[in-house]
């Protein structure tokens, strides 16, 4: 939990009553916990919570208890959920709608690693910015745990991929997630290189996950009517964008979506993540788990996390 906003020094691992499911809710019995940016955003206070208030959004296990008027789901049910606050711990009561089944090929580990980011390169792909065949699509840190996955699932659709990457073990991983081109920008710079490599046309979308430090020069790589996708802030929050500057880059679309949004009904809840389970279990979409924790070891997943350390998903295990 956290009593007050900071560094990862401020999580303190504590006990706590086991909560009870109310009407609606189930209790999820958790074995694996998914690491995400979204954590240290509310750990920090860029994202106002109201303390104390237990980070993660993310989480896989089995169903260990329900309240009334559950139909979604039974117990001994094997579940995930994501964009439910309170994951850092070992129990976790959810509304019941929110809890996605498992099938029997995904285990928890693969749940916890893959919800968030992966449901994350479906709405991104599939409704934001709708890839086609043959568009160009530049992802931002494409070695990191989403950056793999966007690039995996902006290949599938039959786009042409560039990818960003900080250093070179980085833009290893991007080529093996299928970027066409990966640009190492600590050594070149991104605009540059996106020109030169599209023949000054620009690409048609940019998912940037990394904000302050990328955003403004993401705008200068579209073509003109090009997409500036900003779905992360692992750089900070990006600056205000004047509208007359999207016009005058060529006439330019600017989002800031979040996952919660696209996946705010059931329906599209189970669409998205039986999407990505079908496409994990045919291995067309593979998942990479940089590292482990123990759950009193958040505080270092955290520092790793910001420092840039994994390449990949990180876990915690209660």
């Amino acid at each position: 939990r956290i009593h007050e906003h900071g560094g990862p020094e401020v999580l303190r691992y504590e006990e706590v009553p086991v909560p009870e499911p109310a009407r609606g809710e189930a209790r999820v019995k958790v074995e694996a916990i998914g690491l995400n940016f979204l954590d240290t955003y509310y750990r920090s206070g860029l994202y106002p919570v109201t303390l104390p208030f237990v980070p993660g959004s993310e989480a896989a296990g089995v169903v260990d208890a329900v309240g009334p008027e559950v139909a979604e789901v039974r117990l001994g049910d094997r579940v995930g959920f994501a964009m439910h606050p309170g994951a850092y711990a070992e129990y976790v009561v959810v509304p019941a709608w929110r809890l996605v089944p498992l099938p029997s090929e995904i285990d928890a580990r693969t749940a916890a690693a893959v919800l968030v980011q992966g449901m994350t390169a479906h709405y991104l792909t599939h409704s934001t910015y709708a890839v086609k065949p043959g568009q160009r699509v530049l992802v931002h840190a494409a070695g990191g745990g989403t950056g793999q996955l966007l690039v995996q699932v902006a290949k599938r659709l039959g786009a042409t991929v560039f990818g960003t990457a900080s250093t070179a073990e980085k833009a290893r991983l991007a080529r093996e997630a299928g970027a066409d081109h990966v640009i190492l920008y600590s050594e070149e710079d991104f605009v540059e290189a996106i020109r030169r490599l599209t023949d000054g046309r620009g690409v048609d979308v940019v998912y940037d996950s990394v904000g302050k430090t990328t955003a403004e020069r993401s705008m200068d790589c579209l073509r003109p009517r090009g997409y500036l996708v900003l779905f992360g802030n692992a750089s900070g929050a990006p600056p205000a964008v004047d509208p007359l500057t999207l016009m005058a880059k060529g006439s330019l679309f600017l989002t800031r979506p979040s996952l919660a949004h696209y996946i705010a009904t059931r329906e599209e809840l189970l669409q998205r993540a039986g999407a990505l389970f079908d496409w994990i279990a045919r291995g067309e979409v593979k998942v990479r788990v940089a590292r482990t924790y123990a759950l009193p070891e958040a505080p270092q997943a955290h520092r790793d996390l910001e420092g840039r350390l994994l390449t990949g998903k990180g876990l915690l295990l209660p």
